[in-house]
């Protein structure tokens, strides 16, 4: 007869191991396969809600529909006043953020207001932080200004208080407008962003950036297909590989004197490494790896009142915690760490040169 003793030394040893507890298995092929088909359909169908695209899935920036300009001349209705002019902004944006850069250069802080609006994570629009003239949303602000408008809201707006109107809804005219038109008004007038002798250079230049930088990055981040990826990727790199080898001999895209294509650009340098380098697949270098281009960052970061137009916080929370089919978790990264920014630029030397 066996005793207890005996028995144990016939039991499986389970001690120190956890048996597997029933529980849903694996998916099948079939549920993956079905989960990744009805997850892909989705996803295009909201990328071409969010990013318009053409046949080879590359993205298509529609075009801004409000396009007067601000000036002196007789019969133009829009004349140059302190006061006058409303900019609506949201800080994440590159594009707004062109107009607050060039508003604190020139001193236009008393001449010309600002509104905050920001996007809201369900609806898809900007929502305005402050009702104004009975405006909760952006939409609602261009139905003021034209009640047949059916297009997209988009920010930056120059907003005439007068009339009660958009006046432009382009970046690129709307800081041209703020460097020249409002001088009168300017605590800071001396800087010309856009001098007559540099404005061909500038223009190229400008090309140049925003199809493979500026918009560059939208196209790797936005592109539904690997072939339209492929080609803003490389494009992307290759300019700023460029802009790399210029900054080497220059101290500013145009030379010695910053130009609007510098502001151009530079809103879309302090982005990269915190957004477009991880969320939009821009990865193969950070602006940081760049000596000549990070230094360069650095110093037009540095420029009086330029830092106080730029909110990492609220640009990480807007891109992703709102594009949804790039970041469907929502969940928000922690870095990286800004104060890199206030390390010494080098590029007031005499001579640039590494």
């Amino acid at each position: 007869m066996k005793t207890s003793t005996d028995k144990a030394k016939n039991l499986p040893d389970t001690a120190g191991s956890n048996p597997k507890k029933k529980g849903k298995s694996l998916p099948s092929k079939f549920l993956v396969r079905l989960a990744k088909f009805v997850w892909t359909t989705l996803w295009h169908l909201m990328m071409s809600q969010l990013a318009p695209r053409d046949r080879s899935g590359a993205y298509i920036r529609p075009a801004s529909q409000f396009r007067n300009f601000i000036g002196t001349e007789t019969g133009n209705p829009y004349q140059p006043e302190a006061g006058r002019y409303r900019l609506f902004v949201g800080l994440s944006c590159p594009w707004a953020h062109r107009t607050l850069v060039v508003r604190a250069i020139k001193g236009l802080e008393d001449a010309i207001a600002v509104s905050i609006v920001a996007p809201s994570p369900n609806e898809g629009i900007w929502m305005l932080e402050e009702e104004w003239e009975g405006c909760h949303t952006l939409p609602e602000l261009y139905k003021l200004a034209r009640p047949d408008y059916n297009g997209r809201s988009t920010v930056p707006v120059l907003w005439d208080e007068q009339t009660k109107t958009i006046v432009n809804n382009e970046s690129a005219e709307i800081i041209v407008m703020l460097n020249s038109q409002f001088n009168e008004f300017a605590a800071n007038p001396t800087p010309d962003l856009y001098p007559a002798q540099l404005q061909e250079k500038i223009d190229q230049w400008n090309k140049k950036i925003y199809h493979s930088v500026n918009n560059g990055v939208y196209r790797c981040g936005f592109a539904q297909t690997q072939e339209a990826y492929d080609l803003a990727c490389d494009e992307l790199f290759a300019t700023l590989d460029e802009i790399e080898r210029v900054l080497a001999t220059n101290r500013y895209l145009c030379g010695d004197s910053l130009t609007l294509a510098d502001v151009r650009l530079f809103t879309t340098l302090f982005r990269f490494d915190a957004v477009y380098y991880g969320l939009f697949k821009c990865n193969r270098h950070r602006i940081s790896d760049y000596q000549n281009l990070g230094a360069y960052l650095r110093e037009l970061y540095q420029l009086p009142g330029v830092a106080a137009t730029c909110s990492l916080e609220q640009v990480k929370q807007d891109y992703y915690g709102n594009l949804f089919p790039l970041n469907p978790g929502g969940i928000i990264p922690s870095g990286p760490d800004l104060s890199s920014l206030l390390e010494p630029h080098g590029r007031d030397k005499s001579k640039v040169c590494h």
